[in-house]
């Protein structure tokens, strides 16, 4: 059982990425193989609307979305991150998004793996639903059976997993926290959402 998550944050190794490890850490205790990639190491050109892709499972262009094809195809869950940028996933993302194109038009190669996503930014309210909703339907048509970070056993904590730097607001001041991961909640979510990714994976193995 492998899981690889892919952060489309534009810094590397920061807060967007140490939620993805809390993840697969957790997934890792349970079992799973782990795999962090940084779309900020990769060369991934834009997608050059050519249509090669329209009558084969083949894209024209030759860069580094061949080496993510591979792990993409090896991962049995698929766990998307990126931070809110202007309400919206990052360029980053976007950009892997559309070069998958070629792996969804002509026939859904990635279809029956488990996805699930997560995104933070600096405020609360700061448009991280409508962040996730976009990698969470990213994910349903490419053909995923997207997870939550939702404890099935217990009352709900947590809808969706959406961090924030900004921990409240008092006096007329910003309260801010020194990075996501110390929003217990959203750890507690993280280490769910392996939870959940690891036990569908295994019923879907079986």
């Amino acid at each position: 059982m492998k899981i690889l998550a892919i952060n489309g944050s534009h810094r590397k190794g920061r807060n967007t990425a140490e939620l993805l490890n809390i993840v697969l850490e957790e997934a890792a205790a349970l079992g799973a193989t782990t795999e962090l990639l940084e779309l900020s190491d990769m060369n991934i050109e834009l997608c050059a609307a050519c249509n090669t892709c329209l009558g084969q499972c083949q894209c024209s262009i030759t860069d580094d979305m061949a080496i993510v094809e591979e792990k993409l195809l090896a991962a049995d869950g698929i766990l998307l991150g990126s931070p809110v940028y202007w309400v919206n996933v990052t360029t980053l993302m976007k950009n892997f998004m559309d070069r998958t194109r070629y792996l969804h038009i002509y026939r859904n190669v990635l279809d029956g793996k488990v996805g699930a996503a997560l995104t933070t930014a600096g405020l609360l309210y700061g448009g991280q639903e409508t962040t996730l909703k976009i990698m969470e339907s990213f994910l349903q048509f490419q053909g995923l059976y997207v997870v939550d970070c939702r404890n099935p056993n217990e009352p709900i904590k947590a809808p969706i997993l959406a961090g924030s730097l900004m921990e409240g607001f008092k006096d007329e001041r910003v309260i801010w926290r020194r990075n996501a991961t110390d929003d217990q909640l959203i750890v507690a979510s993280c280490k769910q959402l392996a939870r959940n990714m690891v036990k569908l994976i295994r019923q879907l193995n079986k």
